[in-house]
Parts: structure tokens; sequence; C-alpha cells
């Protein structure tokens, strides 16, 4: 039986409040956990790309995997997932491992939660595919401004307690994460799309809609230009004289703009197309760049942090349905998983090994400058791609 709509909206909101709320209680400050540890912002730099490493590898044999075995639910396999990535985490708080122990557990938790999005936009479009209304935009911004509830809370945290604490708040949200997912309800077998149907493999896909490809490639080089300035965002906020406790507010200021972006991409959609608003964010991620360029003071830091809006807060909605309606539906998983990996995972990878280096080197100056050169590589694709399309559809 079709569970309803409500119950389906409700409990979805949930797990995007549960999920965001927790990798907001690592991914928001574990740049300033390893320098706390005694490592290099490079050293960070390198640890953050592993995790997004790990999603390059193991994500698109997940999602093939899924794709294959529609009898699977997924959430069952995102609960796998996610009990020894729980175990993994406590770990890393009550130990002190060296350089390679640490990247080994960035790499773990990579695998196991932080690139496990495309199963949660999956269980979404699984839902729309057979007529159910799920509105993916405001869940996920429900998601962000969780995310910026916990990077406040959390800041103000590890500004009394310490922020090796952080991890403490990750482990329980972790928990009432594995629960909610549990309790999400399963879509039917029956009414599962594409199952009959032979997938094809991440190459093909690819090759078979360039101006999807091309796109793709577009958002990798904006999210070079865009993750590193959150993910390094502890560097300037100290390079300002602020503390972990700044570093929430900032982060709370971030992520609570993206809310408004996700309750009216759907107003957007219908007047743009999933098209033109990934080129709206891409010309955002340069215009964010430039501004944290710019400021002189924390002030003025915080105050441009809203910003987020327009340079992440419309993306991942953006980027999921515009997936939706280049893939077809035997392999939506799959697509899913490739646009998570080339366009976070790769994106963000490369990204914060470039920041990194350049920070050791020049400062957060040099890196945001080559952050602005990235989001502007991404937006000349992104325009190319936009034309390539209109020529395929004649």
């Amino acid at each position: 039986m079709m569970p309803s709509e409500k119950r389906v909206n409700r409990m979805y909101n949930l797990i995007q409040i549960g999920y965001f709320g927790m990798v907001a209680s690592f991914e928001g400050f574990r740049a300033a956990m390893v320098l706390d540890r005694g490592f290099s912002s490079g050293d960070a730099g390198i640890f953050m790309a592993l995790t997004n490493l790990a999603g390059l590898v193991a994500m698109p044999f997940l999602g093939s995997w899924a794709d294959k075995h529609p009898e699977v639910p997924l959430k069952r396999l995102f609960a796998l997932m996610m009990v020894p990535a729980l175990a993994i985490n406590f770990l890393f708080y009550f130990t002190r491992p060296g350089w390679w122990g640490t990247a080994l557990i960035f790499l773990l938790l990579g695998v196991l939660e932080f690139n496990s999005t495309p199963l949660l936009d999956s269980m979404a479009m699984q839902y729309l595919d057979v007529g159910v209304n799920v509105n993916y935009s405001l869940g996920r911004g429900l998601g962000a401004f969780s995310y910026a509830v916990v990077c406040a809370a959390v800041g103000w945290q590890t500004a009394r307690w310490g922020i090796q604490t952080a991890l403490l708040t990750h482990g329980v949200l972790a928990v009432v994460m594995i629960l909610l997912v549990v309790i999400f309800p399963e879509l039917p077998k029956k009414a599962y799309v594409g199952a009959e149907k032979k997938t094809r493999s991440a190459l093909e896909i690819l090759r078979a809609n360039i101006p999807y490809t091309v796109m793709l490639v577009a958002c990798f080089f904006g999210m070079m230009s865009t993750m590193p300035t959150s993910s390094f965002l502890v560097n300037m906020i100290t390079e300002q004289g602020g503390n972990s406790g700044h570093l929430g507010l900032a982060m709370f200021l971030m992520a609570a703009s993206e809310l408004p972006g996700g309750i009216m991409f759907h107003k957007l959609r219908g007047k743009l197309g999933t098209e033109k608003i990934l080129l709206m964010v891409l010309c955002f991620a340069i215009v964010k760049s430039v501004l944290f360029l710019c400021v002189d003071s924390l002030f003025l830091l915080l105050a441009v942090q809203p910003v987020q809006m327009l340079c992440f807060g419309l993306f991942p909605a953006a980027i999921t349905y515009f997936t939706n309606e280049n893939i077809p539906p035997e392999d939506r998983v799959q697509g899913q998983t490739l646009k998570t990996v080339i366009t976070m995972g790769m994106g963000g990878m490369v990204g914060c090994l470039f920041a990194g280096k350049a920070i050791d080197i020049g400062g957060t100056g040099l890196m945001l400058g080559l952050c602005a050169a990235f989001g502007a590589v991404g937006l000349l694709l992104g325009v190319y791609a936009l034309r390539l399309g209109r020529r395929q559809r004649g």
C-alpha cells in the first residue's frame, strides 16, 4: 500500500533536518578540529579532499548496484552505512591518530556518511516518479536551516568546552538520523519505476547526453569555487580575530540563508527552468569569492554570509531536479550519484586541495582569488552547456 503524501513529506523533511544537522556538527568544524590537533591548513585540505575522494570511488558502485537491485530499499542501504560511521566517529574522538590514521578516518567517513546524499535524494525522486508529490526543495531548505542551527549551537559548545566536543554532538545526531531513516516509509516494490529495464554504466549515461555532462563539469568548477570558502571559513574567521564561537555564528548565517532558496526554488523553476538556475548559482559563486576577498573586518565577514542563498542555497535542488529531467528512470539512482560525485565530490576534493595549499603559500587572499577564477571557468562552461542543450532540442 502506498503511504500517504502527507506522511512521506513529513518524514522526508525530518530526514533532511536530521541529516544536515548531523553533517553540520562535523563538516562545519572539521578543519578547526584537525588544526587543533596540530595539523596544517594543507593537511586539512588533504583530509577534506579524501572525504570527497571516497565518494568518487564508492558511490558510483553503490548507485549502480542500487539501480540493479530495486528490491533493496534505499533507506536500508543508508542505515547500514551509518552504523559503522557512528563507531568511527567515536574512535576519532577517543584517540589522537597521526597523519595516516586521521586520513583513513576521513576517508572512511566519506565513504559511509558524507557522500551518501544521493541515496537521500533518490528516496524523494522515487516517490516523485510514481506520482507522490514530495517537496524536495522545501526539505532541503529545512535541512540547510538545521545545519545553521546546529552550527551555531556547536560553535557555542566548542568555544566553552573545546573544539573536539563537536564529535560528541555528531555521534548523538548520527543515532537520531539512523532512527529517522528506519521509520521512513518504504516505497512499495511494485511501484518502482524502471526496475524491468537494463541499466547503463556511468560512462554510457554521460555519453548519452553531452549537454547534461558539460553542465555537470561546469558545476564541478562551481563547487571548486564555493566549497573551499565554507571548508576554510575558520581560517578567515581567525584572520579577523574571531574564535570557534564566531565560526558557529558565521556558519549559522551562511546555512540559514539557504532556507529561503529552498522555499522559492519551485517558483524559480517554473519561470526559469533548472538550467538557468544553475547558471545563476555559477554566477554567484564568483560573487561570493569576490565579496569575501574584499571584507576587512569580522563584522563584514559575518554580514556577507547570506550570499550563500544564491551561490549554493539553490544548487542542491536545482542539480537534483536537473538530473531527474535528463536521466531515464532505470538509471536515476546512479544519475543522482554521478551528479554528487562530479560536482560536490570531485569539486570539493580538488577545490580543498588547491585551497589548503594556497592558504599555506599566500593566505586566504590567494585562496579566494583562486576560487573566483574557478567560478569564472564554471560559468563559461555553464553557458556553453545551455547552448548545446538548445541546439540538441532543435
